[in-house]
């Protein structure tokens, strides 16, 4: 039985939640499904996905949805809060035979009323250019499976290429297309182009424009998901070795890794402005990554069970001026953490010059109290619940003092004496604020406490450990990216030219180097996964929950690769970051959450049972109304 609000039993699934903006709630009359609306037998089937995509339709309804459930996959006028969805009229449906789609991706850039271009990915191996709109199949790429034999993982648009996409594979691999090209006859054969710490990039040796342009080979076992930045000019890869890759795309080189508590990790995401990346996994922990400094700054535990997806809020996301007056317009900020911070220290009434890493944008305040820095992020899992985070300035910048307008992430110095003599506000998920009264414990004011700080007062682990097919008959699909492109990242592509020129060239415009052979890595069999069997759900013992399960993988014969990880800068220990709490966790579904969207006026979720839902964003709901009459659209046709 749906619950509204938030009753005692735990398994009630919500249909309301509120935040400080407001109340988001579940619309009912636009969840996109199956037309029978019968629940999916996700047994044994690959997740649910869905992409958007606008074509800058004329009437004001240019958005379209597309979503896979098992062998089917549909297109859809979506109408959001609008009006109500109407299922029994799909501008396309097609149903698959001898493999299933995995995942899909609308390119914007060529987004039409009349056309759009749509690649979609299967669990054979192949890769399907459709267009929806025009139900035409354009090109089916390794279509023989002689590129790569095992399931698609994720397909991406390059940005700002109306030709070149990014496909990764549970081999491990990512291979770079160009529609134009045709694939080879036989198995292509590769010549090594760079190699990096356990990573390699190939091109494909051939006289003639092939397909795939580059071979990336990372990490050991699936390539689970990859992200490209905003500016698209770094590539972040989650793969299930439990490592972070974030690479250079146009060069290939590796700018920084991190590696997960345990386990492998299975999403990734930007924030709008680049600085940012937060990763999810088997850890049940979403960790959040500094661009600029290389390094884990804050992890969030929330979920009882492997994180699904991660994607953060740009409506939300802000940056303001902490002086709580005048009425100024939110700042734009990006570059490195430490020029953000000397910014906000040393620059009242200065303007800094512009730079490589774009800066700060110019403050004539006399005020010193910092801005006010909220990055907002959500999280969906196999746990069926979403959580919703805010990352403050308190958590990016802790040698910084509080700003005087909190939001909802707390500061708390755990294991170590108090900091400084002021007065410090700190604002639980009750919204409620308590002040505490800190004497001095030897450290100057915005100095480096002896251990960071800590979110929400969760309990300290005190010693924590890590451990942790046939061809398609038809083919269709999308991967929706986050949405609109944001600001530029925080730093330029490091050293050299374009691998991707590199691989052009190759295709027959001009040459490339050469360095030694890298085979492929094996890929791993997928571990299963047991629901609710992972870290315990928030509370007072979550901490001791933590040491339990590091113990339990030690026990277990944790992976000697995480052993000596765990404590570095690539894995810091538990107690070494900030811990963050949801300031939203709610069960939401009745089966695993696998799609999490955020929009201008809602944010979609999807589970595996095939029901893609509608969450007006607060002062949004009434805009829809069951009573509207849908608009026409084409029947659906099954190929």
């Amino acid at each position: 039985m749906a619950a509204e609000g938030g009753g005692k039993e735990t398994n009630e699934i919500k249909t309301q939640f509120t935040t400080r903006e407001g109340v988001y709630k579940l619309l009912t009359h636009s969840e996109y499904s199956r037309p029978n609306r019968v629940p999916f037998n996700s047994q044994g089937s690959n997740p649910v996905r869905v992409s958007f995509v606008n074509v800058n339709d004329q009437s004001g309804n240019g958005d379209r949805i597309c979503f896979n459930v098992g062998r089917e996959l549909y297109f859809y006028i979506y109408k959001g809060v609008r009006k109500a969805a109407d299922l029994s009229k799909p501008i396309d449906k097609r149903i698959y035979k001898g493999t299933q789609p995995t995942c899909h991706d609308f390119n914007p850039l060529t987004a039409t009323a009349e056309s759009v271009s749509l690649l979609v990915g299967f669990s054979a191996g192949q890769v399907q250019l459709i267009d929806p709109i025009k139900k035409e199949t354009s090109k089916l790429f390794n279509e023989e499976r002689l590129i790569d034999k095992s399931r698609v993982t994720c397909v991406r648009w390059v940005p700002g290429s109306e030709s070149l996409f990014l496909v990764a594979h549970s081999s491990g691999s990512m291979y770079l297309y160009n529609v134009e090209n045709t694939c080879s006859a036989a198995a292509p054969h590769y010549q090594l182009l760079k190699q990096g710490d356990n990573y390699a990039v190939h091109t494909c040796k051939s006289k003639s424009g092939r397909n795939p342009l580059l071979r990336w080979t990372v990490g050991d076992g699936a390539l689970n998901e990859f992200a490209f930045s905003p500016d698209g000019k770094f590539l972040a890869c989650a793969s299930q070795d439990g490592y972070l890759r974030v690479f250079g795309f146009d060069a290939a080189e590796l700018h920084g890794t991190m590696k997960s508590y345990f386990g492998g990790l299975l999403c990734v995401c930007w924030s709008p402005d680049g600085r940012y990346i937060v990763a999810g996994g088997e850890d049940d922990l979403v960790t959040v990554w500094s661009f600029s400094d290389c390094r884990v700054i804050a992890r969030g535990h929330g979920h009882k069970s492997w994180v699904s997806v991660v994607a953060f809020d740009h409506c939300t996301t802000s940056v303001e001026d902490g002086g709580g007056g005048g009425g100024e317009p939110p700042a734009e900020f990006s570059g490195s953490d430490e020029d953000f911070y000397e910014h906000i220290h040393f620059s009242a009434g200065r303007d800094r010059a512009n730079s490589a890493h774009s800066q700060l944008s110019k403050r004539n305040s006399t005020d010193s109290r910092p801005v006010s820095v909220t990055y907002r992020f959500g999280s969906v899992g196999q746990d069926t619940q979403l959580c919703l985070w805010d990352l403050t300035e308190d958590i990016l910048f802790p040698h910084l003092p509080l700003s005087r307008t909190r939001t909802h992430t707390n500061v708390m110095n755990a294991s170590s004496p108090p900091a400084t003599a002021a007065n410090t506000i700190f604002t639980g998920t009750n919204g409620k604020d308590d002040v505490s009264n800190s004497s001095t414990g030897g450290n100057t004011p915005n100095s480096l406490p002896g251990t960071l700080p800590r979110s929400n007062s969760l309990p300290q682990s005190s010693n924590p450990a890590g451990g942790g097919g046939s061809t398609p008959n038809s083919h269709t699909g999308s991967s929706s990216s986050s949405g609109s492109t944001a600001a530029t990242t925080a730093a330029p592509a490091k050293g050299g030219g374009s691998i991707i020129d590199s691989a052009l060239i190759a295709a027959g415009v001009g040459k490339f180097a050469t360095l030694s052979l890298h085979e492929a890595r094996k890929e791993r069999p997928e571990k299963e996964h047991k629901r609710m069997h992972s870290v315990g759900h928030i509370g007072s013992k979550s901490g001791d929950k933590l040491n339990q399960l590091g113990a339990s993988s030690r026990a277990a014969g944790t992976k000697g690769d995480t052993a000596k990880t765990l404590g570095t800068a690539l894995c810091p220990r538990m107690e070494e970051v900030p811990l963050l709490e949801p300031l939203v966790c709610k069960k939401i579904a009745h089966e695993r959450l696998t799609v999490l969207i955020f929009l201008e006026d809602c944010l979609v979720t999807a589970c595996q049972e095939g029901f893609v839902c509608t969450w007006a964003r607060p002062g949004k709901v009434g805009l829809l109304s069951s009573q509207n009459n849908p608009a026409n659209s084409p029947s659906g046709t099954v190929v």
